[in-house]
């Protein structure tokens, strides 16, 4: 039986003169497939449910140790927030942004869980790896 995850994910994007508001939800649709895109003055909001998406461009990239430590370095309660480059979601792919943010404004994430807790919603999202290879909890000693 799978877990029920219950999750409020909020994605902001700012939009600058030089870019077309459309291309910038487009971003946020390249990583974040099924989000609810409002188009605002100067910026973009997207709001979701689910992160399983996500959670497959994490794994194609295989960037889950980054995304584990980006996540849990960033969780404050029941909430932890990242930022990505707004270039490589352009792309459709997933490119953490630490530092100053780029000219061009970063795409930022927040989200907050509900149910189970944040812990375990990480471990969903980006499971812990062993070598390069995602443990996955639920395989362990089963003999499927």
């Amino acid at each position: 039986m799978s877990a029920v995850y219950s999750v409020d994910v909020t994605i902001r994007a700012p939009v600058r003169a030089t870019e077309v508001t459309d291309r910038v939800a487009d971003a946020i649709r390249n990583v974040f497939p099924g989000v609810e895109v409002e188009e605002r003055p100067g910026e973009v909001v997207a709001t979701t449910h689910s992160l399983e998406s996500f959670s497959e461009h994490l794994h194609r990239a295989e960037i889950l140790d980054t995304a584990r430590m980006t996540f849990l370095g960033n969780l404050e309660g029941d909430t932890f927030a990242f930022r990505l480059k707004k270039q490589a979601a352009f792309a459709g792919r997933v490119n953490f942004a630490v530092g100053t943010p780029d000219e061009l404004g970063d795409i930022e994430v927040e989200v907050t869980v509900r149910d189970p807790d944040p812990e375990t919603y990480v471990d969903h999202v980006a499971p812990p790896t062993e070598d390069g290879v995602p443990i996955d909890p639920d395989e362990r000693g089963s003999d499927r």
